[in-house]
């Protein structure tokens, strides 16, 4: 039996790293997708201020990488939300339900000082099962 493969994605349409890693690695049949965050193509905060509008577009990217890698919200086991403001937690949740549907992925919530970019207000990590 072989050993899984590891495979770095990069994902059409989400945007270039801030520093030295890639949207995603796949390894067998796992896919780990690094933090997705309301980041414009031209390296600005999307909808600042508007934590609902960030969640939308963080959902968004994170879709696109599971679709890059042959998946869905379906499959996803595991999320981890970093929040600037863990009051919003109802208003991110509420978005989260319109893309993961009745699928209930395992979660941990981490209330953070900051994250990378001034503005951002929430940013979501993920693990997937990719099926065969």
């Amino acid at each position: 039996m072989s050993s899984p493969r590891r495979e770095e994605l990069q994902v059409d349409g989400l945007p270039a790293p801030l520093s030295h890693y890639t949207d995603a690695v796949r390894w067998g049949d796992l896919l780990f997708v690094s933090g997705c965050a309301a980041i414009g193509a031209d390296g600005r905060v999307v909808a600042p201020g508007d934590v609902t509008a960030q969640a939308r577009t963080v959902h968004d990217y994170l879709g696109a990488a599971l679709k890059a890698a042959g998946t869905d919200f379906a499959h996803v086991l595991k999320v981890t939300v970093f929040l600037t403001n863990v009051a919003d937690r109802r208003a991110v949740n509420e978005v989260r339900k319109e893309y993961f549907g009745s699928a209930l992925p395992a979660s941990t919530l981490i209330g953070v000082g900051a994250l990378a970019i001034e503005g951002l207000l929430v940013e979501v990590e993920a693990i997937a099962g990719i099926p065969s």
